[in-house]
């Protein structure tokens, strides 16, 4: 790589009192530079992140990069990059906030992309997913810290010289996402438009399921030696992650089985509920389909083809049930109709649309926090969807349903007497979910899943306003760690059962608001949480 960047009058200098030398310039992107540098303390060779002067200029993100790079410190994993240290340092009469991390000797994934490509047109499906299956297992142990990546892309992926692979820049993006007053000014886009989630290109708030969209990106890309989504501006981009369905990656590599082609469809769902419902099991499948492969090259197909891949995953995956994804009554996800997360608007849906008729929206435009205000969903049925028949049968049907439905609501309020809890710190409410009467296929959840009180006791400080805290992420935590949170920040919970047997009794599968939402912790709104009965449903 080239030293000629204008980076490259650092190297030489010294941070952090003479301790870190910075010698020669490994990369540089449109927010740092990274430089091998030689720690005089430890005596070792790191890597030193440099943020570029203009994000160094505001106290405020300066402060929340360092709480961020002191999470990420937490990590530890083969397959992430450590963080030894972090702090700021005056270059040139600016301050200049830096991290430092482990020195990999390697190269980027885009790289090896790259040389694959040249070789064979794109990378062995084989050697995609396995390395595929490795960024997974960095992903599910941040996951289960709360640390969503935001920014999965092959530029954030190394590859060592003995074909480990290494995760690093965790925590950087949701840093970048502070709004700070000189990352408007700049016109700086948060995170890589090729790679970003739907949710994250609409501005609403994220889960561990966005980093696994930005994985299939990545898969799609591996496989087939292009990107599903591309174009001239990041608004375009935007615009086909939330509108557009990729085509099938065989389409391209005609060497590709349908278990790839059904992998990277269900990782590519706009709905999030439809995706893997966790890194683990999305390796899990990745590996899976890889032992089942025979060796083939690729076998590229030249120009873009116009094949569409709707429908692919729903070929191979059952469809998602979606009982099971959604409990009944007030509990919602974070990707109701809503702006950027917070507190949604009434909707007659849970998530995203599923109903017939769904329309995306029809514009999509850059905020400051997100690239979208999408319109309200239109719900409605579509004109000429019934080919002209008469829709009596489905009112009346309809109707014969929504009885059904009221009768056996009535039934569940009159057994749970007063199970609902509005009081502080009660457990009362929990007993409605996790003491369901045990039928066959039942499965106990994990009681090793939980939350530590300290996340509500403590929780994370708003990124946008001081005076505001964050909802901590309960989802897929076991209740009773969960009522310990709560009760010791005295805070509301309702809870409502959902039968599921995937994850098992006692899991939490839904809670509202969103993990991350900005709330007043002088006014808490009421928790109210989603949890398994261990039941199928």
């Amino acid at each position: 790589m080239s030293q000629d960047g204008p980076q490259d009058r650092y190297a030489g200098r010294a941070l952090a009192g003479g301790r870190y030398q910075l010698r020669d310039l490994l990369g540089e992107g449109g927010m740092a530079s990274v430089h091998l540098a030689y720690d005089a303390v430890l005596d070792r060779q790191v890597a030193i992140k440099t943020l570029h002067t203009e994000l160094g200029r505001e106290q405020a993100f300066r402060e929340r990069f360092r709480r961020e790079a002191q999470a990420v410190a937490k990590l530890t994993h083969t397959n992430i990059v450590s963080v030894f240290d972090t702090g700021e340092d005056a270059l040139d009469g600016t301050t200049m906030p830096y991290i430092v991390m482990e020195y990999v000797e390697g190269r980027p994934l885009g790289s090896v992309l790259d040389e694959d490509v040249r070789q064979v047109g794109a990378m062995p499906a084989d050697k995609a997913l396995r390395i595929t299956a490795d960024v997974l297992a960095a992903l599910d142990i941040s996951h289960e810290m709360g640390l969503v990546h935001r920014d999965i892309k092959p530029g954030n992926v190394m590859m060592t010289k003995r074909g480990v692979v290494k995760v690093m820049d965790f925590g950087i993006a949701r840093a970048m996402q502070s709004g700070v007053t000189s990352m408007t000014q700049t016109g700086m886009v948060v995170g890589t438009p090729q790679y970003l989630s739907p949710e994250q290109a609409l501005g609403r708030g994220v889960d561990a399921r966005s980093d696994l969209y930005s994985v299939g990106i990545m898969l799609f890309q591996l496989v087939t030696g292009r990107l599903p989504f591309d174009a001239d501006s990041p608004l375009a981009i935007a615009y086909a992650h939330v509108q557009e369905e990729p085509v099938a990656p065989s389409s391209i590599n005609r060497s590709l089985p349908p278990a790839v082609d059904a992998l990277v469809a269900r990782a590519l769902k706009k709905n999030p509920n439809e995706r893997f419902p966790s890194a683990e099991a999305m390796r899990d499948e990745c590996l899976r389909v890889a032992n089942s492969l025979h060796a083939a090259a690729p076998s590229i197909v030249p120009g873009t083809p116009a094949q569409s891949g709707a429908g692919v995953g729903s070929a191979v995956f059952p469809p998602v049930d979606q009982s099971a994804q959604a409990p009944g009554g007030p509990v919602q996800t974070p990707y109701q109709q809503g702006p950027y997360g917070g507190t949604p608007a009434p909707a007659p849906a849970y998530g995203y649309p599923q109903q017939a008729g769904y329309q995306t929206p029809a514009s999509v435009g850059f905020g400051q926090q997100g690239i979208a205000t999408p319109p309200p969903y239109n719900l409605a049925p579509q004109p000429g969807g019934g080919g002209g028949r008469s829709n009596r049968p489905v009112i009346i049907g309809s109707a014969v349903v929504a009885v059904l439905a009221i009768g056996a609501l009535i039934v569940a309020l009159s057994l749970n007497s007063g199970g609902d809890d509005d009081a502080k710190g009660s457990d009362s409410s929990a007993g409605t979910s996790t003491s369901a009467t045990a039928v066959e296929g039942h499965r106990d959840g994990d009681t090793s899943k939980t939350v530590e009180t300290t996340a509500c006791t403590e929780p994370e400080e708003s990124y946008n306003d001081p005076s505001k805290i964050q909802i901590p992420d309960f989802q897929f935590k076991y209740i009773d760690s969960v009522k310990a949170c709560l009760q010791a920040a005295g805070w509301k919970v309702k809870v409502k059962a959902q039968d599921e047997n995937t994850y098992g009794q006692g899991t939490v599968m839904e809670q509202f608001p969103a993990a991350g939402t900005d709330v007043d912790p002088k006014d808490m709104p009421q928790i109210q949480l989603g949890v398994s009965t261990g039941n199928p449903s």
